[in-house]
């Protein structure tokens, strides 16, 4: 499948008002893929990982490790095949770690192979400070040196465990930790830590690998670190973000579908926040059945008051579906504040949205006001990152009129062919240029 090159620029254009029907299932979860990628490093064995979305995130990745020395091929379009016999810790190239920020993920798996490694400062979506402090301070107690001078050094002569608390719950960090812990001698506890379905995942991964791990889904992990890592087959996740997109896109372009395998385990806190837009969805065994007919109006809290809908950790509402939540609610009856608690860039995109007709009102860089309903108009659109991107993919889908997505390609960093599979269901994408 291609793949758009780094420099290469995606449009989209999008006919609105159409109306979706039918199947359709979530990619393997990004988040999940690109720590279990660079944790194969851990072992010289092979490692086989089915469904993992084929996008430009993810091949960046297994560039950056076969630069390293491992070996990796893609047996089928979700199908990957790593093998880090010869593991190097040699220099990253800088252009590639600027391209995704996932190039931090490599920290602890290079660090705890090959006792060193040297990064570069990750890329990734501009949306405010995203801070390393936290990977640095758990990877020093485990016993590495770190220094900076523009790039980072970590170097170890050994790992060890250690009662390890982050200075908050940071899904990489915890992820990074988590690689390291694995490999150190002894019994290594991270407290505050993340417990997203990704980090789950990841921690499922290290299992399957041999290492021994107690506490998965919880902030308390327990790592009894020092087995050894041996190759296995591991089949990556659904990504509950995309399912919380496609939920959205259902509502606003009033489209009866049926997400399939969805991971409905980990949508609860995805469903309740919907439910208060007015938006419900039934749980059919592994599937998600979204009727046409929605209420989509904001449900007001006791005594009449407006409603808020905020992020915070995992288990509450991802700060990854805060952007399609926002457009949502553009379509829905009723007011409702929205808070963005993490980064103080991602509500910048909703200017875009009032241009197209939405009313809301920008408090401060973290807080939005969304009263609804409104009527959208196609609009010219530049997406700025993933997320807010596939919102402005579902706001040109229920907008009337043509609009056109520039910048495209930053949709297609975390939504594979995320153009075909809708047009497969009813949609009017024509993206520029064409997939070869």
């Amino acid at each position: 499948m291609a793949i758009a090159q780094p420099h290469e620029r995606v449009q989209y254009i999008v006919e609105g008002g159409f109306t979706l029907s039918g199947e359709i299932e979530p990619s393997g979860n990004k988040n999940a893929a690109l720590p279990i990628v660079a944790a194969a490093l851990l072992t010289g064995e092979r490692v086989e990982l089915t469904n993992v979305p084929r996008i430009r995130d993810i091949e960046v990745l297994v560039e950056l490790i076969q630069s390293v020395g491992a070996e990796a091929k893609w047996l089928g379009r979700n199908h990957l095949e790593i093998k880090a016999e010869n593991l190097r810790p040699a220099d990253l190239d800088p252009d590639l770690c600027a391209r995704v920020r996932a190039s931090i993920l490599l920290a602890g798996p290079m660090l705890a192979r090959c006792g060193e490694v040297e990064l570069p400062p990750p890329g990734g979506d501009v949306i405010g400070r995203r801070r390393v402090d936290t990977h640095f301070l758990a990877l020093q107690q485990l016993g590495a040196e770190i220094k900076t001078n523009g790039h980072y050094h970590f170097k170890a002569e050994k790992l060890r465990g250690v009662d390890v608390f982050l200075d908050e719950p940071s899904v990489t960090a915890t992820e990074n930790a988590l690689c390291a812990a694995v490999c150190a001698e002894g019994t290594t506890i991270l407290r505050n830590c993340a417990s997203e379905p990704h980090v789950q995942d990841l921690a499922r991964f290290l299992i399957a690998m041999g290492a021994e791990i107690e506490g998965i889904g919880t902030n308390t992990m327990t790592i009894h670190g020092g087995h050894k890592l041996h190759g296995c087959t591991h089949k990556i996740g659904p990504d509950h973000i995309e399912v919380g997109s496609l939920i959205g896109l259902a509502a606003v372009t009033k489209s009866e579908i049926t997400i399939k395998n969805a991971g409905v385990e980990h949508l609860r806190s995805t469903l309740m926040n919907f439910e208060r837009l007015g938006i419900r969805c039934e749980i059919r065994g592994d599937d998600l059945y979204i009727p046409a007919e929605q209420e989509m109006k904001v449900q007001a809290d006791f005594g009449g008051h407006i409603p808020t809908i905020s992020d915070q950790p995992w288990p509450a509402f991802p700060a990854d579906t805060m952007s399609i939540a926002i457009v949502t609610a553009t379509q829905c009856e009723g007011v409702v504040m929205m808070f963005e608690k993490m980064f103080e860039s991602r509500m910048f995109f909703v200017d875009k949205l009032i241009a197209m007709g939405a009313r809301i009102v920008l408090c401060d860089p973290h807080r939005a006001i969304v009263a609804g309903k409104s009527q959208m108009r196609g609009s010219r659109l530049e997406s700025p990152d993933i997320r807010a991107g596939m919102a402005m993919l579902i706001a040109a889908m229920c907008a009337e009129g043509t609009s056109t997505i520039n910048n495209a390609q930053q949709i297609e960093r975390g939504y594979e062919r995320i153009d075909e599979r809708l047009n497969a269901m009813g949609a009017k994408i024509t993206r520029v240029p064409a997939r070869a």
